[in-house]
């Protein structure tokens, strides 16, 4: 069972998002929280279960993303996240459910078991859910 490199005396914030195109606030909402904590020197994480894991499928955003007059986009919130160091996990399990491979998702994105989630979120100093 792999889990996350993150060490014990980091300051680990998880963000967990179970949301997807069917809710694109919240997942603006996810990235702009994991962004916001890593900007305040957390070692941040989203953890992408459910719906989450379909947006981060490559060109998934371009193509199903419903683009909303004055809020900031999903990529563009996305790409926020990637540039502060916002470490990206998807469920190993919903992946398989929802037959996406590793090589299907954004690069830099990863999958994740399970057990990841739970030891990270029993570490953390914080975590926060969408």
């Amino acid at each position: 069972m792999a889990l996350s490199a993150v060490h014990d005396t980091d300051d680990v914030f998880v963000v967990l998002c179970a949301s997807g195109f069917e809710n694109p606030d919240r997942v603006r909402s996810a990235l702009m929280f994991a962004t916001l904590a890593a900007s305040a020197n957390y070692k941040a994480i989203l953890y992408c279960i459910q719906n989450a894991v379909d947006v981060m499928v490559q060109g998934s955003v371009d193509k199903r993303e419903v683009k909303c007059q004055g809020n900031p986009t999903i990529a563009q919130r996305l790409q926020e996240a990637i540039e502060m160091g916002v470490e990206i996990q998807c469920c190993t399990q919903t992946m398989a459910n929802r037959r996406i491979a590793a090589n299907d998702l954004i690069p830099g994105v990863r999958p994740a078991g399970a057990m990841s989630l739970i030891d990270l979120t029993t570490r953390a100093k914080g975590t926060i859910s969408f």
